[in-house]
Parts: C-alpha cells; sequence; structure tokens
C-alpha cells in the first residue's frame, strides 16, 4: 500500500463504514468491543497513524501544553520545564517547547503557534515586553485555555501565577549583606519594567532603609545576565570616588564576571568585598570560591505550576498565585562573619 493510510483505507479492508471505523478508533460506546479490537488490529497493521490535530478539535482536547520561555541554556528554566513535564506526564500530556529570546514579536508568534496547536494550557514566563501589550495574552484568556504565569508574570484577572517572593529574596539578602559588615552595597539590576526585578529592588532598597543606610544611585546598575556585563558594571563602580564594599546581583552570570574582574584588580573576596548572586545556577556551588545565591525552586515551580493546571481543568479554578519562599544559600562570597 502507497501513501498515508486513512480511515477509508481501513473500512475498505473490512468492509464497514468508515463511520464505524472513526468510531471505533475513538471509543464510541456505540460500537462493540469486538469491532474495536478487529478494528484497532487492523490500523496497527495498515501503520495508521491518527491525525492529532484533527482529533483535539473534534474532542476540544490535545493533551499537549506549551511551556513559553526566554531562553532554555539555563538552569532554571530547564529544571521549570522538567518539573512541569514530571507533574504532567503521568496525567498523559506532551510537553511544547517554545523560547521568546527576549523578542517581542517572537513571543506573540509562540503563543499564536500554541494557540493554532490546539494545547490544552500555556505556561509562561513573559519576555521583557512593554506593560500596554497584552492583547496576545488576552487572546488566550478569551478562548478559555488555562494560563500560568511562573516567575516572570503580569498582574491580570484570571490568570494563575507561581513565583518566589522576590521582594522578601533580595530583603533577606541585603539584610545579610549589612550584618557582614557592608554598608556600601551596589545593586546590579534587571530590567525593572518586569515586576519580579521592581519586587527584588524594592526588598534591596527597603533593608537599606530598616537599617539607616542611604541609597546611593550611582551603586545601582541596570545589567544583563551575561558575565561581560557584570565585569564592565565592576568598571564602573571601582571608578567612583566612593566605591561600594558589596555586590547584590540579581543574576549569578553577572555576579561571576563581577567576581572575575575584583580579583583581576587584586581585592580579596569576602575580605574586602562580599558579592551575593541570584538563581542558584550549578557553577556557583563548585568555584574555588563558592557563590552565594539564592535559590528559586525551579523543580518545585514546575511541578507546582502543573498542580495550578491540573487543578483548574479538573475544578474550574478562575485563579490561583502561589507564592514560594526563597532559599539563601550563603558561601563563601560573602561569609566575613560565622
Amino acid at each position: 500500500m502507497s501513501g498515508k493510510t486513512t480511515i477509508y483505507d481501513i473500512a475498505k479492508a473490512l468492509n464497514i463504514t468508515a463511520a464505524t471505523v472513526s468510531r471505533a478508533l475513538n471509543n464510541n460506546p456505540k460500537i462493540s468491543q469486538s469491532t474495536r479490537k478487529l478494528v484497532l488490529e487492523t490500523a496497527n497493521k495498515m501503520n495508521y497513524k491518527q491525525n492529532k490535530l484533527a482529533l483535539a478539535l473534534r474532542s476540544g482536547k490535545s493533551n499537549n501544553v506549551g511551556v513559553i520561555v526566554p531562553r532554555i541554556n539555563t538552569n532554571f528554566f530547564a529544571s521549570v520545564i522538567r518539573g512541569i513535564e514530571e507533574g504532567l506526564h503521568p496525567e498523559g500530556y506532551q510537553v511544547i517547547i517554545c523560547q521568546t529570546h527576549e523578542d517581542e514579536d517572537r513571543e506573540v508568534e509562540n503563543v499564536n503557534t500554541l494557540l493554532n496547536a490546539q494545547v490544552d494550557g500555556i505556561f509562561m514566563s513573559i519576555s521583557n515586553l512593554p506593560k500596554e501589550n497584552n492583547h496576545y495574552i488576552e487572546r488566550v484568556i478569551q478562548k478559555n485555555i488555562p494560563l500560568i504565569f511562573f516567575d516572570r508574570k503580569k498582574e491580570m484577572k484570571n490568570v494563575s501565577s507561581v513565583t518566589i517572593d522576590d521582594y522578601l529574596a533580595s530583603y533577606q539578602t541585603t539584610q545579610h549583606l549589612i550584618e557582614q559588615g557592608c554598608k556600601k552595597i551596589a545593586y546590579f539590576s534587571g530590567d525593572r519594567s518586569l515586576e519580579i526585578y521592581e519586587d527584588r529592588y524594592r526588598g534591596y532598597e527597603q533593608a537599606l532603609l530598616d537599617n539607616n543606610i542611604p541609597i546611593n544611585e550611582d551603586y545601582i546598575i541596570s545589567i544583563k545576565s551575561n558575565v561581560v556585563e557584570g565585569r564592565d558594571a565592576v568598571e564602573k563602580l571601582l571608578a567612583l570616588e566612593n566605591p561600594p564594599n558589596a555586590i547584590f546581583s540579581t543574576s549569578d552570570f553577572a555576579a561571576l564576571g563581577a567576581i572575575q574582574k575584583l580579583k583581576e584588580h587584586g581585592i580579596k573576596i569576602p575580605e574586602d568585598f562580599c558579592v551575593f548572586g541570584f538563581g542558584n545556577e550549578p557553577f556557583t556551588k563548585f568555584m574555588e570560591l563558592s557563590i552565594s545565591t539564592i535559590d528559586q525552586s525551579p523543580l518545585e515551580m514546575g511541578k507546582m505550576a502543573a498542580q495550578v493546571f491540573l487543578d483548574k481543568i479538573n475544578n474550574k479554578k478562575s485563579e490561583s498565585k502561589v507564592i514560594l519562599s526563597p532559599k539563601l544559600l550563603i558561601r563563601q562570597s560573602s561569609t566575613r562573619i560565622s
């Protein structure tokens, strides 16, 4: 037999109608067990493959979900995806992964592609988009498809989210650095148009204010999450008339770059200068000088996001806002006082 096998080929081989074949393949109770068994055996022998998209259109369920992330080449996002898959695979779901690379057009394209694929839900960590650009998200909501934000989110009605307490994480980190004797703490910020980075900045700011330490705007530098940006930021800080004696970086990669540059200047860590990162990337633990950081519990975050999705489709919950507790991992790079 040449070409792709259809239900008409199976019907012809068994001398029954195509409608009977279709009902048998879709577990219609009107079809007897013997007929269904015969159809399935014949379909298998003829290498018949059901059109999953057509099936999803008929049933309203594809057993696929989409996950949209800025990038997958970090431990954090890879672990969240793993958690989502571990939570949903036992329930019969497959995961489709999309990357935005922080590109607005690509993010919109990803959402539209997943909607066209008839996914049953979308998990999303948003990119650095303008706050007013919500039209593509509204389209998901209008279609009554469960949407779960994780890590990076927008505050929207009827949209669930799973995050850590970013404000508390930053507050506790800044407090730790102050307790280590650091009063001049620089802050490497992400894009504060994103809620998580604004929350982290507020935690840093409040901890300084609570300890009667003035905010020095020269110490606050907006960076991207990479080593080069961390190195460049340190050069700017050391050129100040009154340079800092600690850095709290919202990126482990930038923290690594900062440590590299500080060492090149002969500055001892943590004796002369403390550094604290964010994200618990694997390298932070295995450096010769281990890097203090914040564990965002990405595996737990992914599993919790999966559970929120299952609760929504099974119990028809309108929304859930889950906030996980941050975990400070205090290591060598910030420990002066044990």
